[in-house]
């Protein structure tokens, strides 16, 4: 069995509410949960919930995302947690269909990787090194710097920022908090230009401090 195979076993596993087996199939996740954990690199990212603004469903089961937040020592309140935690590695146990496919193709995939710039296997989840979580975490950072970057700060304290200003893109959604910027959640799509005509068409509303989008909880 691959890693893949052993992912899909996990993911099968979840959706049937069999928290501890999941983890079990892939103990890379929770030593990679850990180690994120006792770094600290939870606290770089903002809060998201888990239910999709697209099917108005949760992607993962309670009992798995309670688990997550176990591991990680994160303080949840269902169905709102770590972004950081539940996109990049809630992600990878969902199994739930979304108009975009998968949640969990960003990382399986070579697309986000290619638009970060990055080798095809870049967030390969089981990769010896760094985990995941501080791969994903870099690359978003970096590009959350770039002066190259196209961005839109229409969403009030809320930032979008673009590999690219057209076709095919790396997209970073962060929060601009006081103590600093908080990530929300990073993602290939297809046309940047579309994204941001779309994002600067559509502000927060009048008086509103901010606009959230994909999944950011406030």
């Amino acid at each position: 069995m691959n890693e893949i195979q052993r992912l899909d076993a996990a993911a099968a596993t979840t959706a049937r509410g069999d928290a501890g087996r999941a983890f079990d199939v892939v103990p890379w996740l929770s030593r990679s949960i850990a180690e994120d954990a006792a770094s600290g690199r939870f606290a770089r990212w903002s809060r998201s919930t888990i239910v999709d603004e697209n099917t108005g469903s949760p992607v993962l089961d309670r009992a798995v995302f309670d688990r997550l937040h176990d591991l990680a020592g994160e303080p949840s309140a269902w169905p709102v947690g770590n972004a950081g935690l539940l996109h990049v590695y809630g992600y990878l146990l969902s199994l739930t269909p979304t108009p975009y496919g998968l949640k969990r193709e960003r990382w399986l995939g070579p697309e986000l990787a290619r638009a970060f710039g990055l080798a095809d296997d870049a967030f390969a989840p089981w990769a010896d090194g760094p985990t995941l979580l501080e791969r994903v975490t870099d690359a978003a950072t970096s590009l959350l710097r770039s002066p190259a970057a196209a961005r839109s700060e229409a969403d009030g304290e809320y930032v979008t920022v673009l590999s690219a200003s057209a076709g095919p893109a790396a997209l970073v959604y962060a929060r601009v908090a006081d103590d600093g910027i908080r990530l929300v959640t990073t993602f290939p799509v297809a046309d940047a230009a579309a994204v941001l005509t779309t994002i600067e068409a559509t502000p927060p509303a009048p008086g509103a401090p901010y606009r959230l989008r994909w999944n950011a909880a406030p």
